[in-house]
């Protein structure tokens, strides 16, 4: 079998066959399999993780830290350039710290397709050697880089611009963290390889991105705590997308395989 790389390389060269459907159907399967265990966890999580925000925010900056008078003082027009950059790695660092929590519901995912068992435990799998480190830097890298943008387009008066760019940015970086979990590459070459992948079928790509950022969204609806349960079928398209092209690809080199035993 092929390395990730040479798969990739493949692809480069005679690019790649997915469908939107077929990957659609292949989510909402998944998503089915994960949503509720997954939405509790998310639950508790947020619930843990909001109660230490504010109770380190009220020991910090003492009960004020809630007034509107206080968040006013962190709008990027009220922080002075050398700020913004601090806010701006700060904002990237803690974004990377959580970026393997979301590569274990990626993994969740892997075991519900495969039948396999998964628990709470399965969401920090990849706080572990060698995934942390290369999962850490990709994340910090994407943070740094549309943070940067959003809070220098911002600052000059062109906010919907910075995030548009944050989006494109998010879109060809789409199969970052499935790359360096499934695929076993590091930050950068599952950077570059997301860029080649998107590039190669941008179009459908695009569609399956927006349709499972607002697939997340739906649970918004009715009652905003449903969200909660619908958010993780952003990360069911993800490897669902992910594993329809590399799946073909295993099948390509299989038939190639099979075609020069024949031959020899």
């Amino acid at each position: 079998m092929k390395s990730t790389l040479d798969q990739i390389e493949d692809i480069k060269k005679d690019g790649y066959s997915i469908d939107f459907s077929t990957v659609f159907n292949y989510a909402v399967e998944n998503y089915k399999k994960i949503a509720l265990y997954s939405g509790l966890i998310i639950l508790v999580f947020s619930v843990v993780v909001v109660s230490v925000i504010m109770g380190l925010a009220v020991a910090f900056y003492g009960v004020q830290s809630f007034s509107e008078s206080f968040i006013e003082n962190f709008k990027i027009e009220n922080l002075s350039y050398v700020q913004q950059i601090i806010t701006a790695v700060s904002f990237a660092a803690v974004t990377a710290i959580f970026a393997p929590l979301g590569a274990g519901f990626l993994k969740m995912a892997d075991c519900a397709d495969k039948d396999e068992t998964f628990n709470v435990s399965t969401i920090f799998t990849y706080y572990s050697s060698p995934y942390f480190l290369q999962l850490f830097s990709v994340a910090f890298i994407i943070g740094l880089a549309t943070n940067g943008i959003s809070y220098f387009t911002e600052s000059l008066g062109f906010g919907y611009l910075g995030t548009g760019v944050s989006l494109f940015v998010n879109f060809f970086t789409f199969f970052t963290i499935p790359l360096i979990i499934f695929g076993n590459l590091n930050a950068i070459d599952a950077i570059k390889s997301s860029l080649i992948l998107v590039s190669k079928n941008p179009v459908t790509i695009f569609l399956l991105f927006i349709v499972g950022f607002l697939g997340s969204l739906v649970g918004l609806v009715g009652c905003c705590i449903g969200i909660i349960f619908t958010a993780v079928f952003n990360t069911s398209i993800t490897y669902a997308a992910y594993f329809s092209i590399f799946n073909e690809e295993e099948k390509k080199d299989s038939i190639d395989s099979i075609g020069r035993s024949d031959l020899e």
